[in-house]
């Protein structure tokens, strides 16, 4: 039988295969955004009781009530500015889910979807297995600036959707008040969807404000807002999101969730409602992942890596230009099997491989493994 590919171009995920390669050689594991720590013991006590309590049959399709009026109440104590919970929020199963019925929902065959590189790799791949094209807008390190000129000129009767990352994974950094007032501007009297990653918005450090799309009036009546409560509760392997739009525009987005996963799991919808009651759980986290980044940056300031600090996110990208040459994907692989050490190259979400000659660590670990990673590189 002949297998015409929808997705030709697609293979292994970075992340993948640099666990992999960790695994292999028993390296620490600084690759994959994810925490080799335990959520909270509360967290993990209210889904197991939401289990005991009988929560445990399908939850509704947008998803449990008392999670939608818990995430629509967080918008209000951060923003000011709310969703309803019975129109304009439904549970996901992770954000990617949200991210690729969001796309699956808009994206026909030939419209253009402007996405901002690097950009995380779940992104084109919805584009293009519904047809669509990428416009890639290649941003250059260390800054990771938008030229909003050069968004402008991108711009065509083409353009069905704008993506944007803010807090930006995989550089770690975030887009300030102007920069969202600039895409305002640009989408005005357009039909033009913003789709928003948002997933990291409770980890933003030294002070600064999280810009979110539901703070500008203008871009909310046109934006969808994803997040992660596997970001903002240490488990991602939970794999519960939310997406946050309009009305009009989560009608359209519902039609697809339905037929893709109709609802998620229940118990962890019941038990991270509960949880959120107490602000606490999500506020903190600045400080929590601040004092991470800290430490990290604190143990390699005298290593040979150039240091721009991550201005959000858990992940902190440096600059390996005065040790090496090498491409950064050799580089990346040759850390993880000659020293110990696994990192990702930034080069693979960068359009046609861009190399900058830096590499991104995560640094939601343990202050131990923080310690014994930064006593490899100062080795480097």
């Amino acid at each position: 039988m002949r297998n015409h590919s929808k997705l030709p171009n697609i293979g292994t995920t970075i992340f993948t295969i640099m666990s992999q390669l960790a695994n292999t050689h028993n390296a620490i594991n600084l690759s994959q955004g994810f925490p080799n720590y335990n959520s909270d013991q509360k967290l993990t006590d209210l889904v197991n009781k939401a289990m005991n309590s009988g929560y445990n049959q399908y939850a509704p399709m947008a998803g449990n009530l008392d999670l939608r009026l818990a995430i629509s109440n967080k918008y209000q104590r951060l923003y000011n500015n709310t969703y309803h919970p019975e129109n304009e929020i439904t549970v996901t199963s992770g954000a990617t889910q949200g991210i690729y019925c969001i796309i699956s929902a808009f994206i026909r065959p030939n419209d253009e979807v402007i996405i901002f590189k690097p950009a995380y790799d779940c992104y084109e791949p919805a584009v293009e297995v519904n047809g669509g094209g990428a416009i890639p807008i290649q941003l250059s390190a260390p800054n990771y600036k938008v030229d909003w000129n050069e968004v402008a000129s991108k711009i065509t009767s083409k353009t069905k959707m704008i993506l944007i990352n803010s807090p930006h994974n995989p550089s770690g950094t975030i887009w300030s008040k102007e920069d969202m007032l600039q895409l305002q501007k640009l989408t005005d009297n357009t039909d033009i969807i913003v789709l928003s990653d948002e997933v990291y918005e409770h980890i933003v450090f030294d002070g600064a404000q999280h810009q979110s799309a539901c703070l500008f009036d203008g871009l909310k009546q046109r934006s969808f807002i994803t997040a992660s409560f596997g970001k903002t509760f240490h488990n991602t392997g939970w794999k519960i999101g939310y997406t946050c739009g309009p009305e009009a525009l989560m009608e359209e987005f519902r039609k697809v969730h339905q037929f893709n996963v109709f609802s998620v799991h229940h118990p962890s919808q019941k038990g991270i409602a509960d949880y959120m009651q107490d602000e606490k759980t999500y506020l903190g986290l600045n400080t929590f992942f601040q004092q991470k980044r800290d430490l990290f940056l604190s143990l390699i300031k005298d290593s040979k890596f150039k240091i721009k600090p991550s201005k959000g996110t858990y992940f902190q990208v440096l600059d390996y230009s005065d040790i090496t040459d090498e491409y950064d994907v050799d580089f990346a692989k040759r850390l993880t099997t000659e020293f110990g050490i696994a990192s990702i190259p930034l080069s693979v979400f960068n359009e046609n491989n861009k190399d900058d000659k830096v590499l991104r660590f995560c640094f939601a670990k343990t202050d131990e493994t923080l310690v014994k990673a930064a006593e490899i590189l100062n080795k480097i």
